[in-house]
């Protein structure tokens, strides 16, 4: 399985120059102070749609038809992020959409779906259902993360990382399908050799250790977590190449830690992220990665689509 290349990194920017927020590289001074180490925090939350999903929609999208032509309509599976970002495409473009949502979906992400005008068919049969559409209807099923477009699109998070300050020490990244660390792993291998790239999963939601443990093999229980965000049904097979080849470390959180490091992120940004992403700092809360006094840590922000309710826990 090949892994994505400098220029096709280089061709996502080139594509999405224009098209996607270059989100902010926020120095947060106050949990760098309390962890002892230099902090900023990458602002995905600001991305169009809520999530750095946009990037690989579009890219993907762009890719195909300067390859081929643009697609008759677009079919998506996802529970939230990527289905917006699709949406968000297709209606950029004005192609109709349609994405599988699973019956358990956060009710605010399927209405931001249907705001963007895409139909959406709940179902417990994701993948299957949206092959199944994708092949009646004819049109381009946009896979969430298992694509070397969609990873070159997610690539350009870490080529911002890069472009705002020098090479971080070590960059903690959410993961669920794997797509969004693949990119910025292969953004900072080359150019930053020295960084350390560690994806973090929320222990009810880990398809990706799961599969590094069983030679991609997919859990038996269904991906459950109170990051919602980033419970894949699976780990792509593109993604696990660039995991083992270029990620130094996967580690995985415990449930009861992300809600606690979720609000003390939100307190300490002001920013309105979701607890997906604040995975990476319950793993230093936990200890689970080794950091340095004297290294930049960087923390991806994969979103901020939270639903009302889930902020109402925070009291």
């Amino acid at each position: 399985m090949r892994l994505v290349t400098e220029d096709e990194i280089t061709a996502a920017q080139r594509r999405l120059a224009g098209r996607v927020v270059h989100t902010p590289l926020l120095p947060c001074p106050r949990l760098g102070d309390d962890l002892g180490l230099p902090l900023a925090v990458k602002a995905e939350n600001l991305q169009h749609t809520g999530s750095f999903k946009t990037r690989g929609a579009l890219n993907a999208l762009l890719a195909l038809a300067e390859r081929d032509a643009p697609p008759a309509g677009l079919v998506a599976f996802s529970a939230g992020n990527h289905a917006a970002a699709v949406a968000y495409a297709g209606h950029a473009f004005g192609l109709p959409t349609v994405v599988c949502m699973p019956t358990w979906a956060v009710s605010t992400k399927v209405a931001t779906v249907r705001r963007y005008g895409a139909e959406v068919l709940l179902t417990d049969e994701l993948v299957a259902t949206a092959r199944a559409l994708a092949a009646e209807r004819g049109w381009h099923l946009l896979e969430p993360f298992d694509h070397p477009d969609v990873i070159a699109g997610a690539a350009t998070v870490g080529r911002e990382i890069l472009a705002d300050g020098p090479p971080p020490d070590l960059v903690l990244v959410p993961v669920g399908g794997g797509g969004l660390i693949s990119g910025v792993a292969a953004a900072l291998r080359s150019t930053s050799p020295r960084t350390r790239v560690v994806g973090v999963e929320p222990a009810g939601a880990n398809v990706v250790s799961y599969a590094l443990r069983t030679a991609g093999g997919v859990p038996p229980q269904r991906p459950s977590s109170v990051a919602d965000g980033l419970a894949a049904p699976f780990a792509g097979q593109h993604t696990l190449a660039h995991v083992r080849a270029l990620v130094d470390a996967v580690v995985e959180v415990p449930e009861e830690s992300i809600l606690p490091a979720w609000a003390e992120l939100l307190d300490a940004t002001k920013l309105l992220v979701e607890p997906s992403a604040a995975v990476g700092l319950a793993a230093l809360r936990a200890g689970l990665v080794e950091t340095s006094p004297h290294g930049r840590t960087v923390l991806v922000l994969s979103g901020g689509n939270v639903a009302p309710a889930t902020l109402a826990t925070l009291g």
